[in-house]
């Protein structure tokens, strides 16, 4: 894996790859890959980091573990392919999106637009058995994907760290809030959706955005039709 880490991110992270730990992690997935499917495929592992520069990360989004079933998890945190039917976690985003914005809601998950214009959609893991949700915890991607938030929290340049549920709020303590803006809130899974419904994300995201003398971010999804 360390031969697939994207060029822009090479300065910040390279020296995770030469830690213990990261062997050790990479010969864990080769096994598992081994024994079954394991998700997202390998080329699409760092797929976040591929999608948005390190030099360009305006908001970062942190999930937990990809999607576990079979062409779901492709790299992007709560994103699926087109052509994948929308996981309810990010049918609650999108209903959000509409409720807060207006935007309409697409027909599909594929959340590429926002990645290409600077939202990082980080998994703290970021790989997982087919079937088996989080049975690649504690393996050590939370500790390269930690690396990744402390590399974001160094730039000099602001961004905006959104930490839904419990487990993303954890991470607090590796951002300085002096320096960046921090946006939490409730999961928007079926679990504690009635709590991230109305708590306006993306008014509160653009605002801190913008604040940081950024673009701010158009949420809308197109469709992609049949």
């Amino acid at each position: 894996m360390t031969d697939m880490l994207p060029e822009s991110w090479q300065d910040a992270l390279g020296d995770e790859l030469l830690k213990p730990y990261f062997p050790q992690l990479t010969e864990f997935v080769e096994e598992e890959r081994a024994r079954g499917p394991v998700y997202p495929p390998r080329d699409e592992v760092f797929a976040a980091l591929d999608a948005t520069p390190y030099d360009q990360v305006k908001v970062l989004i942190l999930g937990q573990d990809p999607y576990h079933g079979e062409g779901q998890g492709h790299g992007l945190c709560f994103s699926v392919r087109p052509g994948v039917k929308t996981p309810p976690s990010l049918r609650n985003i999108y209903k959000e999106m509409h409720d807060e914005l207006g935007h309409p809601i697409p027909d599909n998950g594929y959340l590429m637009p926002w990645a290409q214009q600077g939202v990082l959609l980080l998994n703290a893991v970021l790989t997982v058995r087919s079937g088996e949700a989080n049975s690649h915890k504690g393996k050590g991607w939370e500790t390269f994907t930690d690396a990744v938030i402390r590399a974001v929290n160094a730039r000099p340049d602001p961004a905006v760290f959104v930490l839904w549920g419990n487990y993303a709020k954890k991470k607090l303590p590796l951002i300085d809030t002096e320096r960046h803006a921090v946006v939490q809130g409730a999961h928007p899974s079926p679990l504690s959706a009635r709590l991230f419904f109305g708590s306006k994300p993306f008014t509160q995201i653009n605002g801190a955005v913008a604040a940081q003398g950024h673009q701010p971010i158009d949420w809308r999804i197109p469709h992609l039709g049949a």
